[in-house]
């Protein structure tokens, strides 16, 4: 079982790049910013809340940030 994020943290994250709240996904164990297009992972009950570390889940919206996401990616 995957630990689980403190409610207390969750409540004051926002996504690096919109800076708007973010959506706890618990079954992939990911925080979603609907805003950015993007999903962060938690990786040991900690939010890894870097943008290179981050998964695109909606392209449309990702791309307004490309130049974002391309500055901080290391591929």
């Amino acid at each position: 079982m995957k630990p689980a994020v403190d409610p207390k943290l969750l409540e004051i994250l926002v996504c690096p790049l919109t800076k708007t709240r973010l959506t706890y996904d618990k079954e992939n164990n990911l925080l979603i910013s609907e805003a950015a297009g993007l999903a962060y992972p938690i990786q040991n009950g900690i939010p890894i809340m870097l943008i290179d570390e981050a998964k695109i889940i909606d392209e449309a919206k990702a791309e307004k940030y490309r130049h974002f996401l391309n500055e901080n990616s290391h591929a």
